[in-house]
């Protein structure tokens, strides 16, 4: 019996996101370039021109994955940028980061390659608009941490080191996690928001 188109779709994007996620693990295992599509294809346990039906090169699956991480932090810049309580809008973001470090996902290798990505600018025109949109989720952090100052509910402190310093440990916290595998232990939210809450008003 022919497959209905249905069920063709799905086929197609259960292949994708083995794929994806195989491409995640070796290019933070190895680095963009030192990785090929025939390692991704033994990670994901399928032929290399599977692959290759899906992704014309391994720069545009990498593209893909950046795209992914691009359209995260658009949400994350609206997320931050809305009404509420800034110290609310930061916990749970933090919470959520934190969440997915400790999951056994590819939550933390994906970040990994995102910064490879970042850092190599490869490919070009997607890290491009990667760095475009880490500027303006920056900015939205930092209008978010004077608002949650104005409060009272973040201590005192330059907006722009503050928000240098919390990103700068997220990342470590990934590096780690990535590193020590199911040994991590990741902090309480409280311990990394005390960089913004020491000092606080009240």
């Amino acid at each position: 019996m022919a497959r209905t188109a249905e069920q063709s779709a799905a086929m197609t994007a259960a292949t994708r996101s083995t794929v994806q996620t195989a491409a995640v693990r070796v290019f933070a295992r190895h680095g963009y370039a030192a990785s090929a599509i025939r390692d991704i294809a033994v990670e994901a346990g399928v032929s290399i021109g599977t692959i290759y039906r899906h992704y014309p090169t391994k720069d545009a699956l990498y593209a893909d994955l950046l795209d992914q991480a691009l359209n995260g932090l658009l949400a994350l810049t609206e997320e931050l940028s809305g009404p509420g309580s800034p110290a609310e809008i930061i916990q749970q973001f933090t919470a959520r980061y934190l969440s997915g470090l400790t999951a056994d996902d590819g939550a933390a290798e994906f970040m990994i390659v995102v910064n490879q990505g970042v850092t190599a600018g490869i490919p070009a025109a997607s890290t491009a608009r990667l760095h475009d949109a880490h500027r303006v989720m920056w900015r939205a952090f930092e209008d978010l941490i004077r608002r949650g100052r104005a409060a009272g509910e973040f201590g005192h402190g330059d907006p722009a080191q503050l928000t240098t310093c919390y990103f700068a440990m997220l990342g470590g916290l990934t590096s780690i996690r990535v590193a020590l595998g199911a040994e991590f232990a990741a902090p309480d939210v409280d311990v990394v928001l005390k960089l913004l809450t020491e000092g606080r008003a009240g």
